[in-house]
C-alpha cells in the first residue's frame, strides 16, 4: 500500500492542495491508480489513509510539555526500527516536527499493512505529513534526507 501512497504523493499532492481534494477528485484519482496497475484494495486503503491524515491534521493539537519523554510501546518498536525512531527524535529535537507530528507520523505508519517499516518508509510518511501541513521548508529538509545518497547523519 505504501507504493500507492507514494504514487499519490508524487502525482497528486504536487498538483492539488491535499486538504482541498474533493470526492470527485478522489474518484478520478482511484480510477487513475487502477489504470496504473495498483490493486483495488490497496487503492481503497490508501485513499482512506489520506482521508485519515487530513482529519488528523485538522484536529486541535495537544500541548506538549518540553520535559516529557516519549516512550515507544513494544508494538511500535517492533514495526518501526530504532534508526527510524531516532530519525523522528532528531527531527523533533531540531524543531522540524512537533511532538504531535511525530505521533501522527508513528500513527500513520502503524496503520500500514506491512509488518515492518524501513527508514525510507518513515521518511516518506514524514514528507506526506509535512506536505499535508503545507510546511514547505521542513518538507524540503526531509526530502533532502530521503533522496540524498549519503542519507542524513543521526550523529
Amino acid at each position: 500500500m505504501l507504493e500507492v501512497l507514494i504514487f499519490i504523493y508524487q502525482n497528486y499532492w504536487d498538483k492539488h492542495d491535499a486538504l482541498e481534494l474533493k470526492e470527485t477528485d478522489e474518484t478520478i484519482m482511484a480510477y487513475e491508480l487502477s489504470q496504473a496497475g495498483f490493486n483495488h484494495q490497496d487503492i481503497l486503503h490508501a485513499v482512506d489513509w489520506v482521508k485519515d491524515l487530513r482529519r488528523s491534521v485538522q484536529q486541535p493539537r495537544y500541548l506538549h510539555d518540553p520535559a516529557a519523554i516519549r516512550i515507544f510501546c513494544e508494538m511500535e518498536r517492533s514495526k518501526i526500527n530504532d534508526e527510524s525512531l531516532n530519525f523522528l527524535t532528531l527531527l523533533q529535537r531540531s524543531d522540524i516536527i512537533t511532538a504531535y507530528e511525530r505521533d501522527l507520523i508513528v500513527d500513520r505508519g502503524m496503520v500500514l499493512p506491512q509488518e515492518t517499516l524501513s527508514m525510507e518508509d518513515i521518511r516518506w510518511i514524514t514528507m506526506m505529513v509535512l506536505w499535508d501541513e503545507t510546511r514547505k521548508q521542513d518538507y524540503l529538509f526531509v526530502e533532502d534526507a530521503l533522496f540524498n545518497p549519503q542519507g542524513l547523519s543521526l550523529q
